[in-house]
């Protein structure tokens, strides 16, 4: 099967919850956040949104009846905390062996992230792959967070790559959605707390349990097919 852009093939990475265990710090942390400003959101809903941007997270719990003045608060309060956490912060097990080996292989390496860029550049450290990676997003490269699809296009242009080219590894659900606007193959992994089934779904075309699980299996999965295209 021959690529009919421009011959550049590339895989973009979802991080939080994909490449570095985090998802329920973010939990806890956005937990806290509301309960500062006196709403009281359970812990299970919040994990479930975990993956979205944080205006379309509180949005997504609080509704439409809410005070949007609080929203900027809200995330800055986020922030703030999820930041104490940072030097406990751990890649999953095969994080940084499947970004270099997806390298290798001659294959476009981006990080899809919504993160600040002070965040971002810490996960980077976390990681510890940089060798490996292209180009990286941050929430300033994107107006609207997913399930919106710019952080993607974002990412898509910080590679110099096209859709069709293109494997997305993520963990959520709004993931998944977010790369099939663009219709992009997506890799699903469990590793953020998200179930097969539930990124089956959504659309995953296939799903593994975490990186290294991912990286056993490279060359039969989709970003296997995407490696031997000629």
């Amino acid at each position: 099967m021959s690529s009919t852009g421009n011959g550049k093939r590339g895989v973009l990475f979802d991080v939080d919850g994909t490449l570095v265990d985090s998802n329920y710090l973010h939990a806890v942390a956005w937990w806290q956040a509301f309960r500062r400003m006196e709403h009281d959101v359970p812990m299970s809903a919040i994990h479930r949104a975990i993956g979205m941007g944080g205006d379309k997270l509180v949005e997504h719990l609080l509704g439409e009846d809410r005070n949007k003045d609080e929203d900027e608060q809200l995330d800055a309060t986020h922030g703030a905390i999820f930041s104490t956490w940072w030097p406990s912060l751990r890649s999953f097990d095969g994080a940084s062996d499947l970004l270099n080996a997806c390298s290798d292989k001659d294959l476009t390496v981006v990080l899809a992230s919504s993160a600040s860029e002070a965040e971002l550049k810490f996960l980077r450290t976390v990681i510890e792959a940089d060798a490996a990676i292209t180009g990286a997003t941050s929430s300033s490269d994107a107006e609207a967070s997913k399930p919106s699809p710019d952080i993607l296009e974002a990412a898509l242009e910080a590679g110099g790559l096209q859709a069709q080219d293109t494997i997305f590894v993520g963990d959520s659900v709004w993931d998944v959605k977010a790369a099939g606007k663009l219709s992009i193959p997506t890799i699903g992994v469990t590793c953020g707390g998200t179930s097969e089934a539930e990124l089956r779904e959504a659309g995953a075309q296939e799903v593994y349990e975490n990186p290294r699980d991912l990286l056993a299996a490279l060359d039969t999965s989709l970003l296997g097919q995407l490696i031997a295209r000629s």
